[in-house]
């Protein structure tokens, strides 16, 4: 099955403490079916001091489940579901069905 999520996609989060908010995605894990969002998510760990990383409470993106996450629609910006289409030159891409627009390539 193809992927409707990758790496590089701007989404939109749909339901919890960050719903609405837009972010880029850094990295999908299929097998987990989540997702790492760039400042989305944000959770505190504290850190040991190393040689090369300074100690502390630091915070860092949790992974969010790919339910909870839509892909932003590249007309508006609003959240869209994913369709797929082959081209005349037999490319399976995939397209906003809100708008219609091809998202990638």
């Amino acid at each position: 099955m193809a992927a409707k999520v990758k790496k590089g996609d701007t989404v939109v989060v749909l339901t919890g403490r960050d719903k609405g908010r837009t972010g880029e995605v850094i990295q999908v894990l299929p097998k987990e079916e989540r997702a790492l969002v760039r400042g989305i998510n944000l959770v505190k760990r504290h850190q040991r001091q190393t040689q090369t990383a300074e100690g502390g409470i630091i915070s860092k993106e949790a992974t969010i489940h790919l339910s909870n996450l839509a892909l932003a629609d590249p007309k508006d910006g609003k959240a869209t579901r994913v369709g797929f289409r082959i081209l005349e030159d037999g490319r399976k891409v995939r397209f906003a069905k809100r708008s219609g627009d091809l998202i990638d390539g």
